[in-house]
Order: structure tokens, then C-alpha cells, then sequence
């Protein structure tokens, strides 16, 4: 079986090259990031097609002053150069792999050459999620870079031209059923983590602490967070938030100054330390398909609070490992917190019993071993 993966950018995709690799799967992975970070992954250059324009634009528009940035989206303008670039470059494969909204006419080129063509959501679908990020912006009155509407259209057009669509939770899952997308045409496998960089060191005080990782944006939560935290007033307590600005959090960490610790953003390299000294992970997303940063938390040995479109479901095993409540309850979140302040026996249990979880199911190889097992699938029913 020969795997080609085309990403616009990292995501998971160099953990999925990993996996085929080492299963001799691999037949090559187009990226816009550098060929040197896939070297970090044990993805030679050989493997490599490398396209970095697409990613110095990307980031020096994204560097912009805010003002700047509203004067126009280059979202669709680099995702179909990168899609005419891999286009012309793909060779045959038995499953090709590619990312949504940035894959129509390499999707096309992929089948026209006989190859099964799967692709790459990690986030809710499109609509579900454009839609509900504009509510979002609405309800608090902070504009947000929504998907261009090309990039949507575009993408409907992926979703229903691909073969599969590969998806990392239920959560995601019943987004795309919702609207009309076949069961049959899913993939679900959750993402992993990495054992060896998230490891548990010994907590060097004795207060509650309440860690985020993620940018500091709407789409995270983090505005309900900082309510709920600084409503309940907990002594010998403390909220750490840990991730880059965009400056959409500007207003409410001026209306909750004080009450929270933010150190901006850290190397994935030294997440684990941060998160080995506190108490409990909380991730309050609006919607994100599956984050990755709770499974980190958890082979810290912290247990979880997060809402219901985080993917949470699937690797958090209710009031085991952590706790699951809605979209936006700050009332709910505030119970939760509470509770892990008032029973802190009962909070490290958890965390242990979370640390145990991942440890035995999620990491990258249980990944790559569900992931590649659906593609073989894909391939045996090809061939009946």
C-alpha cells in the first residue's frame, strides 16, 4: 500500500507521515512547511515536497497589524496556489491524503490516476463551524476572521467529490452527518500523544492551579474561563493561561486584570512543565474538532474539564478522568472547578486515572495503528 499526504501547513500530518513510515506506507508528503520539519519527525528529505512560499506569505499576513489584516483575506489565493502546486506534482499511490480547503484539484488529479481519495477535516464542518464562530462574534461584539467564503465553497465541493473524509471525533463526526454527509463515507480515528515529550514531573507547590493551553481567541473559550475563575474568588488559587494572542482576549483580560496569569506562548518541548504543576486542565472551545492539548494535559496526569466540542468524548471517560460540560455555562464550569478546589484528593485521582488513560490507547502509535488499519480497509474493499 502506498500513502501520498498533502498538508497546507503541519497539523497532525507529519505524526501521520511518521505512522506510514514506519509501516512502510509512506510514498511521499507534500507540505509548505520546510523539509526540515519533517526531519524532526524522522520524515528524511527524500519523502519531502516542500513549497515555503505558501507559508512565509501566510505568516507575514498573519504578522500584520490588525488593521491591516481587514483590509482583505489571502486565505483562498494561498490554499489553491499550494492545491495547483501539489496538483502538478502528484504521482500514483493506492490512497491519497489531503487536507481540507486546500485540495480540490489535487483530489481530482488523485482519482483521475486511480487512487482512493480521503480527506483531512480536524475541525467541525465547514458551515457548522463557520456558523457558529460568527454567533460567537455577534454575541460579544468581537470580529473574527471567519473561513473566506471561496475556502467554504471549495470545501463542500471536496466533501462531496472525496471518496472518505477523515474526521477525529464524534463530536466532528455528527456535524457532518447533520448535514447529509453519509456515515459510510467517515473515518474517525482521535489523534495522539507524545510520551516522550509529555511527561509528569513533580509539582513544586501546593496551589490550586487551573491550566489553558491554546491561543488566547473566542473560538478557545477563554472569555468564559476568565469569568468563571475570577467569579468564584478561590484562595491559594490560580488560573495560568499558556498560548499566543490575536488580540481577540484584549477586552476581557482588561475586565478581569488581577484574576489570571498569562506567560504567553511556550515551546511544545516545555509544555509538560507547566502543565506538572498544576492542578486541572479546563478547555471550554466553542468548536474544535479534537484538541490535542488535552490528551497532552493528561499524560501530565491532570484531569479535564471541557465542553462538549472539544472531541472530548472520546478520550475523556466522564467523572474518571475529567468532566464534560456545554458550550458557554459558566455555571457548570464553575461547579466543576469547585469541586476539584473542594475535593483535591479526588482531583489528583482523576489525574492519575487520566494519565493512565492516554498511556494506553492515545498515543501516536495507537494512532498510526487505527489509522493505517482503516486505510487497509479501504484498499480490501476496493479490490472485492
Amino acid at each position: 500500500m502506498k500513502v501520498i499526504v498533502s498538508v497546507g501547513g503541519r497539523f497532525h500530518a507529519f505524526n501521520l507521515a511518521q505512522q506510514l513510515l514506519k509501516r512502510g506506507y509512506l510514498e511521499k508528503l507534500f507540505t509548505s512547511y520546510p523539509k526540515f520539519a519533517a526531519r524532526k519527525f524522522g520524515v528524511s528529505d527524500a519523502y519531502v515536497s516542500s513549497f515555503p512560499p505558501v507559508e512565509i506569505l501566510g505568516r507575514g499576513w498573519r504578522a500584520l497589524p490588525p488593521f491591516l489584516r481587514r483590509l482583505g483575506n489571502p486565505q483562498f489565493f494561498l490554499t489553491d496556489w499550494f492545491d495547483q502546486w501539489v496538483a502538478r506534482r502528484v504521482g500514483r499511490a493506492d490512497i491519497y491524503v489531503m487536507w481540507s480547503g486546500s485540495s480540490l484539484r489535487t483530489l481530482r488529479r488523485a482519482k483521475a490516476l486511480g487512487a482512493v481519495a480521503v480527506v483531512e477535516r480536524g475541525s467541525s464542518h465547514i458551515v457548522f463551524q463557520n456558523d457558529l464562530l460568527r454567533e460567537e462574534s455577534e454575541r460579544w461584539g468581537v470580529p473574527l476572521r471567519l473561513a473566506h467564503p471561496k475556502v467554504i465553497e471549495k470545501e463542500l465541493k471536496e466533501y462531496e467529490e472525496a471518496d472518505y473524509i477523515s474526521v477525529p471525533s464524534s463530536f466532528v463526526r455528527r456535524t457532518f452527518v447533520e448535514r447529509g454527509i453519509p456515515a459510510s463515507k467517515l473515518i474517525q480515528v482521535p489523534y495522539g500523544v507524545d510520551l516522550s515529550t509529555f511527561q509528569q514531573i513533580p509539582k513544586e507547590d501546593h496551589i490550586f492551579r487551573v491550566v489553558f493551553a491554546g491561543g488566547m481567541m473566542l473560538r478557545k473559550g477563554v472569555h468564559y474561563l476568565l469569568q468563571a475563575f475570577a467569579e468564584l474568588h478561590l484562595p491559594r488559587a490560580e488560573l495560568l493561561l499558556i498560548g499566543s494572542s490575536n488580540g481577540e482576549m484584549e477586552p476581557f483580560f482588561k475586565k478581569y486584570e488581577g484574576t489570571f496569569r498569562w506567560i504567553g506562548h511556550v515551546p511544545q518541548a516545555e509544555l509538560h512543565r507547566y502543565y506538572s504543576q498544576g492542578s486541572v486542565f479546563a478547555i471550554l472551545s466553542i468548536e474544535e474538532g479534537m484538541a490535542m492539548v488535552q490528551a497532552q494535559a493528561m499524560a501530565c496526569g491532570l484531569p479535564i474539564i471541557a465542553t462538549t466540542n472539544t472531541g472530548a468524548e472520546d478520550i475523556v471517560r466522564e467523572g474518571k478522568d475529567g468532566f464534560i460540560i456545554p458550550i458557554r455555562d459558566v455555571a457548570a464550569l464553575k461547579e466543576k472547578l469547585f469541586y476539584y478546589y473542594e475535593h483535591q484528593d479526588v482531583c489528583r485521582a482523576m489525574g492519575a486515572s487520566a494519565k493512565e488513560r492516554v498511556a494506553t490507547g492515545f498515543t501516536w502509535d495507537d494512532y498510526g495503528a487505527r489509522i493505517t488499519a482503516e486505510y487497509e480497509r479501504i484498499i480490501k474493499n476496493r479490490k472485492q
